[in-house]
C-alpha cells in the first residue's frame, strides 16, 4: 500500500491517529520537503513516529517517484506531507503514477491553511480563488495571478495568496553549468508580498489592489498556537509599511479582502488591525459593510 499522509500544519503532534498507526506500519517513511515546511526538524518526527524519515526534495517526488514507489505493491509505503496530501498539484501526480503501477492507495487528510485560514475571521464559503505569489527578478515578474484576483474581486470574494517558498534552489549560473550546487532557503515574507502586488496594480491600475483602499490580512504559522501563530490585518500601505519581524517567523500567506465582507468578519478580523479606527473605516466606506 502507497499512503500519503498530512501532517497538519505546525509539529509532529498534529499528525491524526489514523495517520500515525499508518507511519508505524510502514517499511519506508518519506517526507515531502519542499511544497511546505513544519515548525519543527525531521528528528523531531523521527523521535516522535519510532521510525527513520527520509527527505524527499523537488527531484525524488517528481522525477524519480520510481525510487518512492518501488514495491509499494509488496510493502506499506508513505509519503508525509505537510499541511493536507491535496494541497499540492504534485502529489496528485504521483497517485496517478502508482494507479497506473496498480500500485493501492491511501490518502490521510488533515488540516491546511486552505481550511486553517479561517483563523483570521473571514468565513471560508466567502473564499475564491487561490493563487500563488513566487518571488520576482529584475528580468521575471510574472503577473497572471492578477486576473484570478480580478475575478475574485469581481464576484466580491477573498483571495488566498501562497507565499513563495526557495528551497534547493539552484542559481541561474549553476544551473547552466550543470552544478548541484544549491542556494540557501528563502521565504516570501508579507511585505515582500504586498509590495510585488502593489507594483502589478501600478502597471494594470484596475484598482483591486489600491494600497489604500485594499483590506488585506497576514498570517504566520497557523495553528502553532500563541508561541508562534501571528495575524496582522490593514490596508495593503499599512502591511507594506509594517515592521517585518511583527509578521513572525515563516511560513506566511496573505488573504486579499473580497467587497463581499460581513460586518462579524470586520469585526473578528478588528483585533488583528495595525490600525483599528482606519480598518472599520475602510470596510465600511470603501466596502459598504454596515457596521454600529
Amino acid at each position: 500500500m502507497f499512503y500519503i499522509i498530512g501532517l497538519g500544519l505546525s509539529d509532529e503532534r498534529d499528525v491524526t491517529f489514523r495517520g500515525l498507526e499508518a507511519i508505524k506500519k510502514c517499511s519506508r517513511v518519506y517526507l515531502e520537503a519542499y511544497t511546505s515546511i513544519l515548525m519543527v526538524q525531521k528528528e523531531r518526527l523521527e523521535a516522535f513516529y519510532g521510525k527513520e524519515v527520509i527527505l524527499a526534495d523537488r527531484d525524488t517526488v517528481e522525477t524519480q517517484s520510481d525510487e518512492i514507489l518501488h514495491n509499494a505493491d509488496k510493502e506499506d509505503v508513505c509519503l508525509l506531507v505537510v499541511g493536507d496530501p491535496f494541497g499540492a498539484t504534485t502529489h496528485t501526480d504521483i497517485v496517478l503514477r502508482a494507479r497506473s503501477l496498480k500500485i493501492p492507495t491511501r490518502i490521510i487528510h488533515n488540516a491546511s491553511i486552505m481550511n486553517a485560514v479561517g483563523a483570521s475571521g473571514l468565513q471560508l464559503y466567502n473564499f475564491g480563488q487561490t493563487v500563488s505569489l513566487v518571488f520576482f527578478t529584475e528580468t521575471w515578474k510574472p503577473d497572471s495571478f492578477y486576473d484570478r484576483v480580478k475575478e475574485n474581486a469581481d464576484l466580491g470574494l477573498h483571495t488566498l495568496v501562497l507565499l513563495d517558498i526557495k528551497v534547493k534552489e539552484q542559481s541561474e549560473e549553476n544551473l547552466a553549468r550543470g552544478r548541484k550546487i544549491y542556494e540557501p532557503p528563502r521565504y516570501m515574507s508579507i511585505p515582500l508580498a504586498v509590495d510585488q502586488l502593489i507594483e502589478v496594480e501600478s502597471l494594470r491600475l484596475t484598482g483591486i489592489l489600491d494600497p489604500e483602499r485594499t483590506l488585506a490580512i497576514g498570517l504566520s504559522r497557523v495553528g502553532g498556537g500563541d508561541e508562534h501563530q501571528r495575524i496582522v490585518a490593514g490596508t495593503l500601505k499599512e502591511l507594506s509599511g509594517h515592521p517585518k519581524e511583527a509578521f513572525g517567523e515563516p511560513l506566511h500567506s496573505l488573504v486579499i479582502v473580497g467587497k463581499r465582507l460581513h460586518h462579524l468578519e470586520v469585526e473578528y478580523a478588528e483585533e488583528y488591525a495595525i490600525n483599528k479606527e482606519n480598518w472599520r473605516r475602510v470596510a465600511k466606506e470603501v466596502y459598504g459593510c454596515s457596521l454600529d
